[in-house]
């Protein structure tokens, strides 16, 4: 999938104003690759969406709110670079002539035009987890008979792409997936009863979006990297843990049959695992922040509580039952902490509301999945499903409050 010796490398960045998109544009300036840039995407930072455009020149930049296009129309005007807008123009751009594509839309968003890019058959670079969550193992097959690949780029999953022995599956006996613990690591149960979106959104250790930084304090991001997990690597979910470890310098480890566990460390610093997916299976040489395990001080770990974070509890559930229940998850999750962060509802009321959630679906018989043959379409049900239920349990919340 490499491009020709002396050639830009086709490149396609699909959330590009976020965070990891952000960190995707700098790392090439940093290593100072050369590529061509197909499209860029971007949520509603019209600002920021025109600024790199003009800088990349990619042939297309897509804003997802159709408001913002006369204002990107505008900032645009004359420099040649083609303005569109809507989900439907991001999964073309995300199905354009790219050689590698950079997945970063955060949410169920992400899922079309992810597939889109798997379809192509372009090397996905794959920071949304969303996607895997709710299109499964399917995702994983349409990317490998279009010719492509999918790397993950989420910190955890790339560590254990890197340590995994693909070739001795069934000797590995763990994987461990890390986390920080995020803001309210110790806090209690009745503290987190009164936390803000302000608290919650405080990452420890990475500036984030709001709804991840919402999902990293209630471990709910945690509990669909385990779901991620188990489809990358074809782990059941008995063999998927996690460890508390609020430095985040080891990332995630495996744990094989013969006592070896594997890991890989690195500074936080989501540019590494970019630069890794970008350059595999060689190493992209670039002015990357070095480890100094002497400066960085012990390195600890506790197991997770799972009654002040109920969500991991859950995730690996809905992992169990299948079908639809991930999908399902993953959507009650996007409701919920929309109603957080919008004072509608309080924290811990996120989790009460995925389980709800999936309680009525479950008992209404809509979590078996499957039914139709398009994935995509199934999916879609899915989640309109169970945003409609969980919108009904915010707003029951809500009242009582």
């Amino acid at each position: 999938m490499n491009a020709p010796a002396g050639l830009p490398r086709k490149v396609t960045i699909l959330g590009a104003t976020g965070s990891v998109g952000v960190s995707t544009l700098d790392l090439f300036e940093q290593a100072q690759v050369e590529v061509e840039v197909v499209g860029l995407t971007g949520g509603r930072n019209v600002a920021r969406l025109a600024e790199q455009a003009l800088k990349w020149r990619p042939a297309q930049a897509v804003i997802e709110d159709e408001q913002g296009l006369p204002e990107l129309r505008d900032r645009l005007r004359g420099s040649g670079i083609e303005a569109a807008a809507g989900a439907s123009a991001i999964a073309d751009v995300a199905a354009a002539d790219a050689q590698w594509v950079m997945s970063a839309i955060v949410g169920f968003a992400g899922l079309a035009p992810t597939l889109a890019a798997a379809r192509s058959g372009a090397i996905v670079a794959l920071a949304n987890k969303e996607s895997l969550v709710c299109g499964g193992p399917g995702l994983l097959r349409t990317a490998k008979l279009a010719g492509g690949l999918v790397i993950p780029v989420d910190s955890e999953h790339s560590a254990i792409f890197q340590v995994f022995d693909s070739r001795a599956t069934a000797q590995v006996s763990r994987v461990i997936l890390t986390s920080s613990g995020g803001p309210f690591r110790t806090w209690t149960k009745a503290q987190m009863t009164h936390a803000t979106p302000e608290q919650a959104v405080a990452h420890p250790n990475f500036s984030m979006g709001a709804k991840i930084s919402v999902d990293s304090a209630s471990m709910m991001n945690k509990g669909l990297e385990i779901i991620e997990a188990a489809y990358l690597f074809a782990m059941p979910p008995e063999r998927l843990d996690v460890l508390i470890h609020h430095q985040q310098i080891i990332h995630s480890m495996v744990e094989y049959a013969d006592g070896s566990t594997l890991a890989q460390l690195g500074p936080p610093d989501m540019r590494a695992p970019i630069a890794c997916a970008f350059a595999w299976p060689d190493r992209l040489p670039w002015p990357a922040p070095k480890l100094d395990l002497v400066a960085s001080g012990p390195l600890t770990f506790e197991a997770p509580d799972l009654t002040r974070f109920p969500a991991l509890s859950l995730a690996k559930a809905a992992l169990s039952a299948g079908g639809a229940a991930p999908g399902a998850l993953n959507a009650a999750n996007e409701v919920a902490v929309a109603a957080f962060l919008d004072r509608k509802i309080g924290f811990l009321d996120i989790a009460a509301t995925v389980s709800e959630t999936l309680e009525r679906m479950e008992r209404d018989g809509d979590l078996v999945g499957g039914a139709n043959g398009d994935a995509l379409e199934t999916a879609r049900e899915t989640d309109a499903a169970a945003r409609r239920i969980a919108s009904a349990v915010t707003a029951s919340l809500s009242s009582a409050r």
